[in-house]
């Protein structure tokens, strides 16, 4: 459900902070409630080039897509924020079953709390004092705010516990088991799982609740090598319940939590086999990317394309640009570059061409992206492509939801029919 805050997006005024909406808008004193309700069409109702567009059907379509996957395989879900940094769909997220938000910063989860998320999962350790402190605050003065972080060290344990030490409120964490001795953080054995947890123990502020870690970071991460570690994990969680690290602590449930959004068939095929445990288990997913999904990265690494059967996931993303030169035959200029593109994992695909003197969308063959300047990305064409003049709109599928996002701070949601019905705000 939405928040007041998010509801009061709608108020936002809009100006020149605002890439692609149309002028006009600023000199009528429009906030983004007053555009969308008037419904223009996205080429004739005066926004400018290059303006990033997400396509109202597929958003609705991956939103209901992991939403019902979760559901169908017993998984909490708490997507990842980073991704996107858009109240509006933290929102949306929630209201197809999302357990909360996913963040990876402290910036990021002030965000979700500005605008009303009451879980919070934070996939990092936090060692910074006044994040810490702000984090005391807000589960002080909100008895029914939950924050979860990961802890990773017996040094971060000490920090956290000097950050938060006389602040009077006491902060849950995991485990983050590393995913292999080369993956990115996360402790690398068992062992020194222990020495952490007996860290945690010994702190009067912390809480241990669980075990977590991201699968996906691991060199060379295969089917076999991701449900090994994810055994693992639930095995670690499994062997610390036994312990009896969890018990006398108030907890009512044992969190476990995994998932991007590359291998989350591989999570739920582990998490089915968890044992049974002394608590309930939060078995929870994290994956963020699917929200939007993208053209030329996840679309290849997606686990729908390993089980169809359980659904799919639809690019929603278009940026539309425009020709402003065309110097040779087999050469054009559009109006959009590395500023306004995400390329850090590939340069875009030519998706269609819509032409500026008959407004008719056709499909682009024989055009490519050849390389990117600040302001502008190169075309080769080939002599039978799809007709090509100054003037056209040439819409570009980009890869990596995660740089896609954070270019735009206010992306226009399209219809079917080309019109705007709605204006997603993002917090950088």
């Amino acid at each position: 459900m939405a928040s007041e805050a998010v509801r009061a997006l709608a108020g936002e005024p809009l100006d020149h902070r605002f890439k692609g909406l149309p002028p006009d808008a600023e000199a009528a004193g429009l906030t983004a409630g007053d555009l969308a309700a008037q419904r223009r069409d996205l080429f004739t109702g005066g926004f400018t080039t290059p303006v990033l567009t997400l396509d109202a059907e597929a958003l609705e379509h991956n939103l209901a897509a992991l939403g019902a996957y979760c559901a169908r395989h017993g998984l909490a879900f708490a997507p990842h924020g980073k991704t996107c940094m858009a109240p509006q769909l933290f929102a949306r997220q929630l209201d197809h079953g999302a357990w909360g938000i996913t963040v990876a910063m402290p910036h990021q989860a002030r965000v979700c709390r500005a605008f009303g998320i009451r879980r919070i999962f934070l996939a990092n350790e936090l060692v910074d004092a006044p994040a810490l402190a702000w984090v005391a605050r807000e589960l002080l003065a909100d008895p029914e705010f939950r924050f979860v972080c990961y802890v990773d060290s017996v040094r971060g344990v000490e920090l956290m516990e000097q950050a938060l030490a006389g602040l009077g409120a006491t902060v849950d964490v995991v485990l983050e088991l590393g995913a292999g001795a080369e993956g990115r953080t996360g402790i690398r054995t068992e062992a020194e799982c222990r020495a952490v947890a007996d860290a945690v123990a010994a702190a009067a502020t912390l809480r241990l609740v669980g075990v977590a870690g991201y699968e996906a970071t691991m060199p060379g991460a295969d089917a076999g090598t991701v449900r090994d570690w994810l055994d693992r994990l639930v095995g670690l969680a499994a062997e610390l319940d036994e312990e009896g690290r969890f018990a006398g602590t108030g907890l009512d449930e044992i969190v476990v939590s995994a998932g991007g959004s590359e291998w989350f068939d591989a999570v739920a095929e582990v998490f089915a086999r968890i044992p049974k445990l002394s608590l309930p288990v939060l078995p929870l997913l994290r994956s963020g990317a699917y929200v939007s999904h993208d053209h030329g990265w996840y679309s290849g690494l997606t686990p729908f394309n390993r089980i169809p059967q359980e659904g799919g996931l639809l690019p929603a993303f278009r940026l539309w640009t425009q020709v402003v030169s065309r110097p040779t035959p087999g050469q054009a200029f559009v109006n959009a570059g590395k500023r306004d593109i995400a390329y850090d994992l590939g340069l875009p695909e030519v998706i269609s061409v819509r032409g500026a003197r008959d407004g008719v969308e056709r499909p682009a063959s024989g055009i490519r992206v050849a390389k990117l300047s600040d302001q502008h990305a190169w075309l080769e064409t080939d002599a039978d492509a799809t007709a090509l003049e100054v003037g056209d709109w040439v819409a570009l599928g980009m890869a990596h939801p995660c740089t896609i996002f954070e270019k735009w701070p206010m992306i226009p949601v399209v219809g079917p029919d080309g019109t705007v019905g709605d204006l997603v705000r993002t917090f950088f």
